[in-house]
C-alpha cells in the first residue's frame, strides 16, 4: 500500500448505541450443533431438549439394610407379640440397592430385626407398605424431560444423563476463535530474556486466549504479524476462510500511520463500529466480514480486556444459546474525589475493604497499558460519560472482580510506598490464604489523612518534623488526635539518591542536583521521601529551581527506579 491515511474516529459510539448495534448482529446466531459423550459433556451447553430413556431406579430396590417382607404379613408384630419370619420363605435378606424379592413390598432395618438363628428372626414393629423401598421411577421415569434446550451442564447434570441412559448428547459447538496479534515490535516471552528498546513482549493474545476459554470457547492463538498491510490482510483472509466464528485482530484498531486493521475489514467487509465513548478501549473496531464477526481489539492491555468484556464475551456466549453471565456489584463509599472525562464512560480500577463497617473504594493509577492496575484492583468504578467526575465519600457501584465474601478478609493501607510492603503483603498470603493486603501509594500525608477520614486501616509514613528532627508524632498530633490510632514500627531505612549503574556522573550529594548536567526525578509532594528532600535543601540554602526534574514526580520508589 503505497499510501495510508490515518483513521480518526469521527462518529463514536456510545457504549449504549455499540452495545445496540452489535447485539442486532449476533442476536439469534448459534453455533453448528455436535454429538458429545455424555462423560466428556461438562459445561456444553444443551441444542436440544433430552428425554430420559429409563427410569431410575428401574426396579424396585431396597434403600436400606435388612430384610424384604410383605408388610401385611407384619401388621400384628408389636412388643407384646414378637413376630417371627423364616428366611426364604417370609423374609429375604438385602442390602442397599439390592432388587425386592417377588411379593416383598416393604424392607425393616437391620437395627430393627433380632436373629434367632440361622433360618429365624424375629421383629416387633410392623412395617407399610413401600418402607425403606426406591421404587422403580423414584429419581427418573422414562419419557420425562430430563434437561431443556440451552442448558449448561453441570457435574451433577452429568450423572443423570448416565442415569437415564443418555450415553451422547446434541450441544452447541464450542465457538472457536481465531485471536491475530499484530505488532512489528512485538516478541515472543521465549525468544529472548531481555527485549531491546522498541520490542514489547507479546501477552496480550495469551490473555484473551484466557478469556476466551472462560467462556467455554476455544481458542486459536496465531502467531505474531507484522504491521504490513499485505500481511495483515492476508492474515485476515485466512481467519475468514477457516471454520473460526469469531475473529479477533489485536492492534491496529487506532489512528496510527501502521493502524490498519479499520480499513482491511472495510475492504473486506462492513465495519459497524470504529470508536466506542469508554476508557480505555475507544478504538474498539466492530464489524463483519462474510457474516463473521471481526473485532479489532485495541493494543494497550486494560484496552484489550475491557473491549472483549463488553463486546466478546456477550457474543460467545450468545453463540452457545446463553445469556452472558453479570457481574457481581456492591455499593462503595469513594475514598478521594475523582475527576473524569466528560463524554466518555470511564473504567477506574479500585482496590475495595471493609473499614469500620463501610466498604471503601480506592482508585489506583490509571493507564491503559498498565496490566498490573487490573491484577491489583479488587473492582472496576465505570463512571458515566456524563460526569465530569465523582466526590469524596460519594457512594459508587463498584463490578467485582473478587469474590464478595473476600472483601471482609482484606486489610487496606494507604500511604507512603515502600518494597517492605509487598513482602508483608506476600508473608500475610502464606500465613493464612483468607488475608489480602490491597496497598494504595498516595504519600505519608495523604494515608494520615485517609485515617482521619476512616478510610483505611493502615497507613505508612515517614514524616520528618524539621523542627524536631523526630518522625511522625508532631504529625499524627496534628492531623488524626482524635482518632484511637497505634503506631507500630514496622522497619528502620536510609534514605538516598538513586544513580544510574556506575554513578558516571559522579553524584556524592544533593549539592549535585544543581548541576546543569544532572537531571532529577522526584517524590511527590506530601511524601516523606519529598519532606526530607526539601529539608534537606533548605538546609543547605540551596535553590530547588535550579534542579532539572524537581517538577517531575513520581509515586513510588520503583518508579524513581525506573
Amino acid at each position: 500500500m503505497a499510501a495510508f491515511e490515518r483513521n480518526i474516529y469521527l462518529q463514536l459510539k456510545t457504549l449504549e448505541e455499540a452495545h445496540r448495534i452489535w447485539e442486532q448482529v449476533f442476536q439469534a446466531r448459534r453455533t453448528a450443533m455436535e454429538e458429545v459423550p455424555s462423560h466428556q459433556a461438562l459445561h456444553r451447553v444443551l441444542a436440544r431438549p433430552v428425554v430420559a430413556q429409563r427410569s431410575v431406579p428401574h426396579y424396585h430396590g431396597a434403600a436400606m439394610d435388612g430384610i424384604a417382607v410383605k408388610a401385611e404379613a407384619t401388621f400384628d408384630a408389636s412388643d407384646a407379640r414378637p413376630l417371627r419370619l423364616r428366611l426364604g420363605t417370609d423374609a429375604f435378606a438385602v442390602d442397599t440397592g439390592d432388587p425386592l424379592p417377588p411379593n416383598a413390598d416393604a424392607v425393616i432395618m437391620i437395627e430393627q430385626v433380632e436373629s434367632l438363628d440361622d433360618h429365624q428372626v424375629e421383629v416387633r414393629t410392623p412395617a407399610y407398605p413401600w418402607q425403606h423401598v426406591r421404587k422403580v421411577g423414584e429419581d427418573i421415569v422414562a419419557g420425562e424431560l430430563l434437561l431443556p434446550q440451552q442448558h449448561r451442564l453441570r457435574p451433577a447434570d452429568l450423572g443423570a444423563l448416565l442415569a437415564g441412559g443418555i450415553n451422547a448428547v446434541s450441544a452447541f459447538a464450542r465457538p472457536r476463535v481465531w485471536i491475530q496479534p499484530t505488532g512489528t515490535e512485538l516478541m515472543v516471552s521465549s525468544d529472548c530474556n531481555e527485549p531491546p528498546p522498541g520490542k514489547i513482549i507479546e501477552f496480550n493474545g495469551t490473555v484473551l486466549a484466557a478469556m476466551v476459554e472462560e467462556t467455554g470457547s476455544e481458542p486459536w492463538l496465531q502467531e505474531i504479524v507484522a504491521d504490513d498491510y499485505d500481511s495483515i490482510r492476508n492474515a485476515m483472509e485466512a481467519a475468514v476462510d477457516s471454520p473460526a466464528d469469531v475473529i479477533l485482530i489485536n492492534a491496529g484498531s487506532s489512528a496510527g500511520s501502521e493502524d490498519y486493521t479499520r480499513s482491511i475489514i472495510e475492504e473486506l467487509g462492513q465495519v459497524l463500529v470504529h470508536g466506542v465513548t469508554m476508557m480505555p478501549g475507544k478504538p474498539t473496531i466492530l464489524g463483519l466480514v462474510r457474516d463473521k464477526p471481526i473485532v479489532g481489539i485495541p493494543g494497550y492491555p486494560v484496552s484489550a480486556i475491557l473491549a472483549f468484556e463488553e463486546f466478546v464475551r456477550p457474543l460467545l456466549f450468545n453463540l452457545q444459546g446463553l445469556a452472558c453471565p453479570g457481574f457481581p456489584k456492591v455499593v462503595a463509599t469513594l475514598a478521594r474525589k475523582l475527576p473524569s472525562r466528560l463524554g466518555l464512560e470511564e473504567f477506574i480500577r479500585v482496590i475495595l475493604g471493609r473499614v469500620q463497617g463501610r466498604l471503601i473504594a480506592m482508585p489506583l493509577q490509571r493507564g491503559a497499558g498498565m496490566i498490573t492496575s487490573l491484577t491489583r484492583a479488587d473492582g472496576i468504578l465505570q463512571v458515566p460519560q456524563e460526569l465530569e467526575g465523582l466526590e469524596l465519600g460519594e457512594e459508587v457501584r463498584i463490578r467485582l472482580l473478587r469474590p464478595e465474601e473476600q472483601l471482609d478478609q482484606t486489610l487496606i493501607m494507604i500511604g507512603s510506598h515502600d518494597n517492605t510492603i509487598d513482602v508483608l503483603a506476600n508473608e500475610l498470603k502464606g500465613r493464612d490464604s483468607r488475608l489480602h493486603l490491597s496497598s494504595s501509594n498516595v504519600g505519608s500525608m495523604g494515608g494520615l489523612l485517609a485515617i482521619r477520614r476512616g478510610q483505611t486501616h493502615l497507613a505508612g509514613s515517614h514524616l520528618l518534623d524539621t523542627e524536631t528532627g523526630e518522625y511522625n508524632f508532631s504529625y499524627i498530633e496534628r492531623y488524626v488526635s482524635e482518632v484511637p490510632v497505634r503506631v507500630v514500627q514496622m522497619a528502620k531505612r536510609s534514605q538516598g539518591l538513586l544513580v544510574r549503574p556506575g554513578n558516571p556522573k559522579g553524584i556524592q550529594d544533593v549539592c549535585d542536583l544543581l548541576r546543569p548536567d544532572v537531571v532529577f526525578i522526584n517524590r511527590q509532594g506530601g511524601s516523606g521521601t519529598r519532606i526530607l528532600l526539601d529539608y534537606q535543601l533548605q538546609k543547605l540554602g540551596l535553590d530547588a529551581d535550579r534542579i532539572q526534574g524537581y517538577d517531575q514526580e513520581e509515586f513510588t520508589h520503583m518508579a524513581v527506579a525506573v
